[in-house]
């Protein structure tokens, strides 16, 4: 929950210091939070492998922890430093500060990114450890445990967008990124003073899963060119001649990953670790087809906020409230549906499927998918209106008006993304982490987070491309036109309907002969 405090306090209102207090355009800002958060969310691999394959999750827990604060810290120090005209040249990079400011802050940023790439996927994994899958009880306890795990993440994010973000608002940047430090140091203490109540899990004997199916792969593709291949009568068994020493092999899951693979790869490796290599192959149909689900995510940190500016905030007669703070609305979806999903939604689907979950985590998953597809075509709506609002009133022309619409009305796409995530998000970190060798297990995770780094880089992409393509020679009619009012977010909106549906469709395809792997937690 801490760590969620301290990410969404940063990236939650970061377009709006961007454009606010860098100086940086619309489509460049939404550019740099996306590529930021690509980053953010690529790295975990990075920090997976370093905690499955050396320190352990535990220890890569405390060190990445550790790099956190220093870049939050670093992160406050740079908001405190005074904004000046930028240097020539420096605002096609960086915007239109401080150079300074601007190198200290982004290389904060990224600090930043790096510290939760060895966090994020280590703490999940590490508590979901603390299960053994072998329980009947226990099994079933780390089923739910993923859905409250998700609720506590969202606990979090509400308070670092909600509160933060009107912290960051209308009191000072400095204050707002230096509450996270605070909070993400009394988060490493706590965590160090609940040691000894850990369970760890044993350590795998000899090489690490990682480097073993990492060798499968190898030498697969060593042997590719130096084999030959003759089936038997029946059809079922091959003579594998490799590097001239005959072997004989059956077909493994021929349907799944081919044969041809498998006896390259067994030719010199066990056949535990090619069955854990094509394990992980399997995973990248469901990897390739959820980056659609991804890129309509990365909308409601930019554009969904940037739709906020521009619309009627004001409650009562004084109270405005922070654009950055409705994502904390998606959060409260979260919150409450989650529970309501686990206690009483699975229980009476249980009845039906005889599963423990309710439902399987690729039918999870791709309900999620559906939510996305509706989300972003009432986005779509909701922009359509807000402009139509805009032109009609006169302001079509005025970027900094208010256009005479509540902002009541971003609420149905938080919500609907709300649920989606709730369905899809947790139903992704339950496969990505029981779907891998027990000893790749944070690397699971990590698999689960890059999703939506590449979903936010390719968003990154698309938003460049597009603005390109639009601008018509520099003129006002991009779709991320400075001035919404002028722009065409419906356009993109649509866009990434389309995007989701053909992505729905593609993962129902490959889904459908997907046979489950059933692991083991050591203890």
């Amino acid at each position: 929950m801490s760590e969620r405090i301290a990410y969404y306090g940063v990236s939650g209102n970061l377009i709006n210091y961007m454009t606010e207090k860098l100086g940086q355009s619309t489509a460049m800002a939404a550019a740099n939070v996306n590529a930021w958060n690509g980053v953010a969310l690529i790295f975990p691999v990075l920090g997976a492998i370093i905690a499955d394959s050396f320190l352990g999750k535990y220890y890569t827990i405390i060190a990445s922890s550790l790099l956190y604060i220093l870049g939050l810290g670093l992160l406050t120090m740079s908001a405190m430093l005074p904004s000046r005209s930028c240097e020539r040249g420096m605002e096609d990079i960086l915007g239109c500060s401080n150079s300074i400011q601007n190198i200290t802050f982004f290389f904060a940023l990224y600090l930043v990114a790096i510290g939760q790439s060895g966090h994020k996927p280590c703490v999940q994994a590490f508590g979901a450890d603390q299960f053994d899958g072998e329980d009947p009880v226990e099994s079933k306890a780390q089923s739910s445990f993923f859905n409250w795990w998700y609720i506590g993440l969202w606990t979090g994010s509400l308070l670092g967008i909600g509160v933060l973000s009107y912290v960051q608002d209308n009191l000072s940047w400095g204050l707002g990124f230096g509450i996270p430090s605070i909070i993400m140091v009394i988060a490493l203490l706590i965590f160090v003073l609940g040691t000894l109540t850990y369970r760890f899990p044993e350590k795998t004997v000899g090489r690490s899963a990682f480097f073993k199916i990492g060798r499968v792969f190898v030498v697969a593709a060593r042997n590719w060119n130096s084999v030959h291949f003759v089936l038997d009568d029946k059809n079922k068994t091959r003579s594998v001649l490799v590097n001239d020493e005959s072997k004989e092999f059956r077909f493994l899951n021929k349907a799944l990953i081919g044969p041809d693979f498998s006896e390259v790869a067994e030719a010199s490796c066990t056949t535990r670790d090619v069955e854990e290599a094509k394990a992980i192959l399997r995973l990248f149909p469901i990897w390739a087809t959820s980056l659609a689900f991804a890129i309509a995510f990365a909308q409601t940190s930019t554009f969904f906020t940037k739709q906020g500016v521009t619309l009627d905030r004001q409650i009562g007669s004084s109270f405005v409230i922070p654009p950055a703070s409705l994502q904390s609305f998606l959060g409260i979806c979260v919150v409450i549906f989650m529970p309501f999903y686990d206690r009483v939604l699975v229980p009476v689907i249980r009845k039906f499927t005889r599963k423990p979950a309710g439902v399987s985590t690729l039918q999870r998953i791709g309900t999620g998918f559906f939510f996305s597809i509706i989300c972003m075509t009432v986005s779509a709506i909701i922009e359509k209106r807000r402009i139509e609002t805009a032109l009609q009133h006169g302001l079509i022309d005025l970027p900094n008006a208010t256009v005479p619409m509540s902002i009541c009305w971003l609420l149905p796409q938080y919500a609907l993304f709300g649920i989606a995530e709730a369905f899809t998000m947790v139903g992704l970190q339950e496969f990505f982490y029981g779907q891998v060798p027990n000893g790749l297990r944070s690397i699971g995770l990590s698999l689960y987070l890059t999703i939506f780094g590449i979903g936010s880089l390719l968003s990154s992409f698309l938003v460049t491309l597009i603005s390109k393509v639009t601008s018509g020679g520099g003129s006002e009619t991009s779709w991320f036109s400075d001035n919404l009012n002028r722009g065409h977010l419906d356009y993109f909106y649509w866009l990434l309907a389309v995007l989701n549906v053909v992505g729905l469709i593609l993962f129902m395809y490959f889904t459908r002969s997907y046979i489950y792997i059933k692991n083991k937690v050591p203890m």
